[in-house]
């Protein structure tokens, strides 16, 4: 009988524990990577900065037709939203300004409408099947200018709505609302000097450093030392006070 030598028996490689492979660590730069925004974030994000750009075209558009008031006016850009309301929603979503001139203070709200048509009927504005507010925030926004002015002068000061639409689509109206002017940007020069001569050039210089002020609008802390005359209704500020006998 042949005998033949035991062979040492070599383990299969099915057999062989798995050989941990040392990976090479990422060193932490102690630096948060920024969140990828998703496709819908970025969709509004875009949507969002379209729509700042158009609001700030149109308003230059309004403010190149107020070039032709001459020096007597002044235009001035003011916190249109308290200040609550821009930390809450970052930025103000309207575009306006003060003019200020002899016919009085107007508080302009621009409402950019493109190629869509409006439709006025009174307080109601309709513009592609929606009912934006813009009366309502034309008034308040006058109402509370008028209210830090006043506070800031320590005379009641009055401030005209005014709310100009900017666009090439056609504007119906139906009946104008109460309290509230209301024209295109092409008009808006005409529509201002309408109220003829209320006060004086000195009046509407001082009332324009006094809306250019921060505190002004920010606690009412300004108080100029200046007289402000105001005219009634049908005299000018040309008018020559009648003499006493």
């Amino acid at each position: 009988m042949t005998v033949f030598p035991a062979r040492r028996a070599v383990p299969s490689a099915r057999a062989l524990p798995p050989v941990a492979v040392p990976h090479p660590r990422a060193e932490s730069t102690g630096v948060l990577e920024p969140v990828r925004p998703t496709p819908l974030e970025w969709a509004r994000r875009r949507r969002a900065e379209r729509g700042a750009r158009r609001l700030e075209a149109a308003g230059a558009r309004a403010l190149g037709q107020l070039d032709h008031l001459g020096p007597a006016w002044h235009v001035i850009e003011w916190p249109r939203t308290d200040v609550t309301d821009i930390l809450d929603r970052g930025q103000d979503e309207r575009a306006g300004f003060l003019a200020i001139g002899p016919s009085g203070l107007f508080a302009v709200t621009i409402a950019d409408h493109g190629r869509a048509r409006v439709l006025v009927a009174g307080d109601v504005v309709q513009i592609n099947g929606k009912r934006p507010p813009y009366v309502a925030e034309s008034r308040r926004d006058a109402k509370r200018a008028s209210k830090a002015l006043s506070h800031a002068v320590g005379l009641p000061v009055p401030v005209t709505p005014v709310l100009t639409f900017v666009g090439s689509g056609v504007i119906s109206v139906y009946g104008l609302p109460k309290d509230c002017l209301m024209a295109t940007h092409r008009e808006l020069d005409r529509l201002l000097v309408a109220g003829g001569s209320r006060i004086s050039p000195a009046t509407a210089e001082k009332l324009s450093r006094v809306a250019q002020h921060p505190g002004t609008w920010l606690s009412g802390t300004y108080r100029p030392a200046a007289d402000y005359r105001w005219y009634d209704e049908g005299r000018t500020a040309a008018d020559k006070p009648a003499s006493r006998r």
